[in-house]
């Protein structure tokens, strides 16, 4: 489900890709059965577009990778954590507005 400028990301591959990152990391922690996740898809790829080279965007499937979601506490999805310098940087759980999602990234690029 992963869009246009939009990497999907493992267990295996997380460090490497998101905490390694010279730039800031938005990952969306979603589940193709999950309601919420398909409505927030469209925003999420909206935002890898308008951020490219900015922010790296990247989807982890929590039915396929269990450790990482566990390593930060992710109960409840969709979650967004935006990831800086290797720490989580801001985190949004649940659908909201892409205007939500916009102030955080800001707040993590300035």
């Amino acid at each position: 489900m992963a869009g246009l400028g939009i990497t999907e990301v493992s267990d295996g591959t997380f460090d490497q890709e998101v905490l390694q990152s010279k730039q800031p990391v938005l990952v969306d922690f979603w589940a193709a059965w999950c309601g919420p996740c398909r409505a927030l898809a469209p925003i999420v790829d909206e935002v890898a577009t308008q951020y490219t080279g900015k922010l790296k965007v990247m989807k982890m499937d929590v039915d396929k990778n269990a450790a990482t979601p566990g390593r930060y506490g992710i109960r409840g999805i969709p979650a967004l954590l935006i990831f800086k310098d290797g720490k989580v940087a801001d985190q949004i759980v649940g659908y909201v507005p892409k205007d939500m999602i916009d102030k955080s990234i800001v707040k993590v690029l300035s």
